[in-house]
Parts: C-alpha cells; structure tokens; sequence
C-alpha cells in the first residue's frame, strides 16, 4: 500500500481546501465544497472564503444569507456551521443522535429525568409560527413544565439539540452586528428535512464520506469521525470501499480517498494563506500534523487566526486599528518574510476596504 509522506498529505489538503490556488466558483457551489465552514464567530466565513476564491466580495455571501442559499445552523460537532440550504436540510436527520448525546454529556445530572420527546415537542410547538425568537423567548415559553432545569441548560438542549433552527439575518451579515434569532429551518427554507431513511449501507453517510473526501481527503475514518461528530460512520464506509482507494500514512494509518480526487505532487509550491478563526482545514482531522505541528494543535480549537507558510501553520494574526498584525511561530526567511507581508496587506484591504 502506497503511503503518503505527510508534505503530500498537507499538498492534498491545500488542493481540496483550496488553499492551493484560488478558485473560480460561486460562492454558493464553494460552501458546498467545503462542507460548510465553521461560523459560530459571524465575520470568520468572510476570511475562509477570501482566502479560497478569486474575487471574492462579502455582499455575494451577504446575499445568499439573506436569499436563503445558505443557513447557519448547529451541525457537525454541534458546533453552528454555515452550510448550502440542500445540505442542511439532507444532513441535520443524520446528526440527530449525535447532537442530542453532545449535549447530554455536557449536561446529564440537569436533565435527569426529562423526557427529551416531551421537549422537542413544546419546542417545535413554540416555533411552529414562524417567528424569530432568541433562545431566551424559547426558554421562557417551554420553562413552566420543567421549572427544575437551568434556563441555559434547556436553551442548549433545544437550539442545539431537540430543534433543528437556523440563525436568521441579520445575524452573519457582511459587517452587522446581530444577535442571534432562530427559526425553525424547515419554515426558513420551505422545505421538509429529508428523512433519514434506515439502510444496511447507510446511504446518507456513503453520501457524507464522499463529500467529505473530496473535501479534506485522504483521510482516515477516525478523521471523518473528528470532523462530523459522528461515530465514524462505519457502514458507509464500508459499502464505499469497493470504489475507494486505500494508502497509509508515515504513522501506519488507513487512508481512504476518492479515486480521481487532486493529489499534486509534495513539491508543489504552496503560497501564504490567511485562515480564520476555527477554519475546518485544521479542525476537519483527528490527525492535524499534515498542516500543524502538534505543538501548536490547541491553536484551532482556540479559535487563534492562523497563517499558512508552505502549507503550515507558521504564524498567528490579530486585526485591530486597521492593520493586520502577524506574530510568528518560527523564524522567516526574507522572501517568507515578505510573501507574509504581501498577504496581509491584501488581507487588510479587505477587512477595510471591502463595501
């Protein structure tokens, strides 16, 4: 079995990411791509997606919020993800359980005892009209009949959990500030959930794997598990395997990838990116070393703003008073020196300049 030096692993990211060279795609069809893109911080997209496309322009992610092309909504690892509407609807049934149990982990002895089907069903009742209400409003209208659990607690349970909400705008909007306002997503998108239909061979996640190979792939199936949530999806995966390709990793790892899926070689240059806070090129693994060391692997997860030199995390990057602030983590060369400078100044022009 062929196996994969982890510089052609990082390669394989960047290409799938694309990080490797901006793409000419919509909006729209990039979201797609991608999976999503974490958003639990509103004006991070905006970053992921102008260090992806060529001539990327805020408004046109703006618009597609506001046209209901795209929600943001809890998803993968009960994180709000901002997702194509076709996704959301095709993928929320499948992470049903896994939201649920994500949350009674977190919260097991405060809801001892609650029927959790009662719950959904007051919350789905509550927003059944259609109108925006804050997890506060929704508490407060269900928080009668279970006087004895912490409002936070049933607020988290049923946004997160119990009822599949979107966040409406103006919430994720190109420069505005908005709290966060939920809807349930079936009455946003005027569509039904596609239901998840049982099957020996999982057909929702054979379809969830591919996406995500063609995405962040190769990758092993405890990667599809670190980025989903879900229990690594097991009987997709092996109902794809005939069509897979297999390699390993310089660790030993299973890898599986798509057969035709970009695969460029390790010297392929890899020029300066800028990723936002909790961008899922570094989130979407279990095994992050193709892009990070492991000695900087707390950064993604606290949310830090990296910046990519030859396809690794090589800095971090603050934004204050107009002016893009670059700190190190190892020692640049004088052409690093100014590729980094280069990018952040065209970073900056975005973050300021853009409409």
């Amino acid at each position: 079995m062929t196996v994969l030096s982890t510089r052609a692993l990082n390669r394989a990211t960047l290409a799938r990411q694309l990080l490797l060279d901006r793409a000419d795609l919509p909006v729209l069809d990039a979201v797609g791509h991608l999976c999503g893109l974490q958003a639990q911080e509103p004006q991070e997209p905006f970053v992921g997606l102008w260090s992806r496309l060529r001539g990327f322009h805020p408004v046109a992610l703006s618009e597609l919020l506001v046209e209901r092309g795209v929600v943001r909504t809890h998803l993968m690892r009960r994180t709000v993800h901002l997702l194509a509407a076709s996704d959301a609807l095709a993928w929320r049934p499948r992470h049903d359980s896994m939201l649920r149990q994500r949350v009674l982990g977190t919260y097991r002895r405060e809801l001892a005892g609650v029927d959790l089907s009662s719950l959904a069903s007051a919350g789905h009742a509550v927003m059944a009209d259609g109108q925006p209400r804050s997890m506060a409003e929704l508490v407060q209208a269900v928080s009668a009949r279970w006087p004895d659990v912490p409002a936070r607690v049933l607020g988290e349970l049923l946004v997160a959990a119990l009822v599949p909400v979107v966040q409406v705008p103006p919430r994720g909007l190109w420069r505005t500030k908005g709290g966060v306002r939920n809807v349930l997503l079936t009455s946003w998108l005027g569509r039904p959930l596609e239901p998840d239909r049982e099957s020996s061979g999982d057909a929702v996640g054979q379809a969830l794997v591919r996406r995500y190979l063609a995405a962040f792939g190769p990758a092993a199936t405890a990667d599809i598990r670190a980025w989903s949530g879900l229990a690594g999806l097991p009987a997709a995966v092996a109902a794809l395997r005939p069509e897979l390709v297999c390699f390993r990793d310089e660790r030993g790892r299973e890898l599986l990838d798509l057969p035709d899926a970009p695969r460029p070689s390790p010297d392929t240059p890899a020029p300066v990116r800028f990723l936002p806070a909790f961008d899922n090129a570094l989130l979407g693994y279990h095994d992050r070393t193709r892009i990070v060391d492991d000695a900087h692997r707390l950064l993604s997860v606290a949310g830090t703003r990296v910046v990519l030199v030859d396809g690794r995390v090589a800095a971090t990057w603050t934004v204050a008073d107009a002016a893009v602030t670059v700190t190190p983590l190892r020692p640049f060369t004088r052409a690093e020196c100014t590729a980094v400078a280069d990018e952040a100044e065209q970073l900056t022009a975005f973050l300021t300049t853009a409409a």
